[in-house]
């Protein structure tokens, strides 16, 4: 699972997640790419079970990037702490999106095969995305 290595601050408040993506909101570095349309947070092992699911359809071809990272860190409390014991634990880490958010590129491969691709990531992530099948278009 991805998270991070050290954090300056072990536990973060929620936030809310305002605007639409300036930054990672273009293709970079592949031909293809998925990204949101709404926000929302991916934990780590949605991110991992997108991955695993482009690249089990990709087997061996084409280059796969990754353009986000759960860095928030998400606490909850036990099932029966009552009120007054203080913040939870940190349970998971979670990556915010914003409307816009490249989240996977492709590379290397045709159109059709990435867009299928992308279609099965889509299944295994909790927002709705667009695929970008032209770098113009982004």
């Amino acid at each position: 699972m991805l998270q991070p290595s050290r954090t300056r601050y072990r536990k973060a408040q929620r936030g809310v997640l305002k605007g639409i993506a300036i930054r990672g909101a273009k293709v970079n570095f592949g031909e293809y790419a998925i990204k949101t349309i709404e926000p929302g947070f991916l934990t780590s092992r949605q991110i991992e079970a997108a991955r695993k699911a482009i690249v089990r359809y990709l087997r061996k071809g084409g280059q796969l990037w990754i353009r986000i990272f759960p860095d928030r860190p998400y606490t909850k409390h036990a099932a029966e702490a009552p009120m007054g014991w203080g913040k939870g634990t940190v349970e998971m880490y979670r990556a915010p999106v914003k409307p816009g958010r490249v989240l996977f590129e492709l590379w290397g491969i045709s159109a059709d095969v990435a867009k299928e691709a992308f279609t099965l990531a889509s299944y295994k992530l909790p927002v709705k995305t667009k695929i970008i099948l032209d770098r113009n278009d982004a």
